[in-house]
């Protein structure tokens, strides 16, 4: 049985590898951990938001959210349910509402697409520039995840 350091170097590991769009059974394999356990990390921890998150932009974001727009219309539009064409002006002011929000401010996906530029940047660095070490380099990295973790949190409040 690994020691408690020793499954957080894995679970770092894990992750790193998930962000990079690893499959999990694959993650699984690399790490040596049960594919349950990768599942349970996955969900628990938010990676699959972060994730999302870093591999989107904002304006691919707003037309994604434009796109469902548009099919809520076409169904509404074809449909003869009286409920389908009620429920539609519910979800046309929160699609609204969120594309105001992230059109107007620093997003959170701002903040994640800069931290995570900012790690690559560093792990580069930390290449051929020996003050920074694998320690710093994990605890600047526990950092940005707990910043980044908080952020998302406060997003959906």
């Amino acid at each position: 049985m690994a020691t408690k350091k020793e499954m957080e170097r894995l679970r770092e590991h894990a992750r790193l590898l998930f962000m990079q769009g690893v499959p999990q059974k694959v993650i699984a394999e690399k790490t040596g951990v049960s594919p349950q356990t990768i599942t349970k990390w996955v969900n628990n921890s938010g990676w699959a938001e972060q994730r999302a998150a870093t591999n989107i932009s904002r304006p691919q974001l707003i037309n994604k959210v434009l796109t469902a727009i548009d099919r809520m219309l076409e169904e509404a539009n074809a449909s003869d349910d009286p409920a389908v064409r009620a429920a539609l002006a519910d979800k046309l002011a929160k699609f609204a509402s969120t594309i105001e929000r992230l059109d107007k401010k620093t997003s959170v996906v701002d903040m994640i697409e800069t931290a995570m530029a900012f790690s690559k940047w560093l792990q580069f660095r930390m290449s051929f520039d020996p003050s920074i070490t694998p320690e710093l380099f994990k605890t600047i990295t526990n950092y940005l995840d707990m910043f980044v973790n908080e952020q998302v949190a406060n997003s959906l409040k």
